[in-house]
């Protein structure tokens, strides 16, 4: 009898939730993290998140429920982490088990804030995990539509092969389709990326751009990311593969995308402090920009489009005469 690997997610949000229902199509038991003591007794009397894609049905005689981090890192063999990567460090700080012999996978879409590094490097850097026993998940694939059950794509990156194919493995199910990579750098920096030209794009729409502008925005917003991810980690990849462009596209255009509804906001005038308050959830792209535009500062890539979101949300410029000078810079 094979021994099947013990997976432990970590995270209460909409994307915990959807990794969560997907291994339980899979596994026998998932341990599940959430700080949210309230969602948790919900969640075992009703069977499903109170807070975040409650359409879903659990069945909770496969999960191991706790509010204890240390409880679910010790269960597990495999811990995905779904957390807002501004919220990272004060979950890590929270552990006392020891991480050096699981092996960690980041479903996280930004930079660690207190490091501005992807999450990746931040094990990495930070808690000495070699980079074989660390792996990114990336999309194409929005929550919302997982528990929907439309199909969906994912992308599985990791140094060592055969980990990428065990988490692809329980991934997967008839409405998820997985591949693996072994570009863990670039897949994890494509993710944090185009969430800032999905805020981009929530600009452009806001401010009364139309569809020919936003296609013209995204072509070169491909290219842009491209050029970033070659001076941050140069290998051999295909920028049009789905974990690049595509991940890209359903961030940019989709009416589930926080980034892109976050930027539309903006773009119509409220405030960053006023769309924040006003979204449920954490729109990942505004802490990224910031991240990436310092980051930029070394590796002197041409990125327009990043300059234009960090001088609209970071130095208050104001957006329409931003996008102005922008419509200049694309072609």
């Amino acid at each position: 009898m094979i021994t099947k690997p013990k997976f432990a997610v970590i995270g209460g949000g909409s994307w915990a939730t959807a990794i969560t229902k997907m291994l339980c199509v899979n596994l026998d038991e998932v341990a599940w993290y959430m700080r949210n003591v309230d969602a948790i007794t919900h969640i075992k009397k009703h069977h499903h998140n109170p807070n975040y894609l409650s359409a879903v049905e659990f069945d909770t005689k496969k999960l191991r429920l706790t509010s204890n981090i240390n409880e679910a890192v010790a269960y597990a063999d495999y811990i995905i982490f779904a957390i807002p990567s501004a919220f990272l460090s004060g979950e890590l700080e929270k552990m006392t088990e020891n991480l050096k012999d699981k092996v960690i996978f980041s479903a996280i879409k930004g930079i660690v804030p207190e490091t501005s590094l992807i999450v990746g490097e931040h094990f990495n850097k930070k808690y000495e995990i070699p980079f074989e026993n660390i792996g990114v998940i990336t999309g194409p694939c929005h929550a919302e539509e997982v528990a929907l059950e439309r199909l969906s794509y994912l992308t599985i990156a990791c140094g060592d092969a055969n980990k990428a194919k065990v988490v692809a493995k329980y991934l997967s199910g008839d409405f998820i389709k997985t591949k693996i990579s072994d570009d863990i750098i670039g897949t994890e920096y494509a993710a944090m990326l185009k969430n800032i030209y999905a805020i981009a794009a929530g600009m452009a729409h806001g401010l009364g751009y139309g569809d020919n502008f936003q296609s013209v925005l995204m072509s070169n917003g491909i290219r842009e990311m491209k050029k970033f991810i070659k001076k941050v980690h140069k290998m051999k990849r295909n920028i049009n593969d789905s974990a690049y462009l595509g991940d890209l596209l359903v961030t940019g255009y989709s009416v589930f995308s926080r980034n892109r509804m976050f930027g539309n906001m903006i773009g119509k005038g409220y405030t960053v402090k006023s769309a924040q308050m006003e979204m449920s959830m954490v729109a990942e792209g505004y802490y990224a920009t910031k991240s990436a535009w310092k980051l930029n500062q070394d590796y002197k890539a041409k990125t327009p489009i990043i300059d234009a979101v960090y001088e609209i949300l970071y130095e208050g410029k104001n957006a329409k005469k931003v996008f102005e000078k922008l419509t200049n810079k694309l072609d």
